[in-house]
């Protein structure tokens, strides 16, 4: 089943990024968090982009999505979590 939404076609693929400081354990932290909404990342699912000074950290994760309510949710976990500075 195809759903549009607010100029969105779903189900599709997005990388969704997550900003914080450089810790050991962030990763693992943002990808947890991207998979209780999307259960089923793929290989390569994940990237990291370092900050030029190193002391932060881009964890980007393609992912795919089945409806704006689940994009919705996994936007609002990122958001409430304290040790993500910036969520794209």
């Amino acid at each position: 089943m195809v759903e549009r939404a607010r100029g969105m076609t779903f189900p599709c693929r997005l990388c969704v990024r997550a900003m914080g400081r450089a810790d050991e354990d962030f990763e693992a932290l943002v990808v947890g968090i991207v998979r209780r909404h999307c259960p089923d990342l793929g290989e390569g699912a994940v990237s990291l982009h370092p900050s030029r000074t190193g002391k932060y950290v881009s964890v980007n994760v393609v992912a795919e999505f089945h409806s704006r309510e689940q994009l919705e949710a996994l936007y609002d976990e990122l958001t409430a979590n304290e040790r993500v500075l910036m969520r794209l």
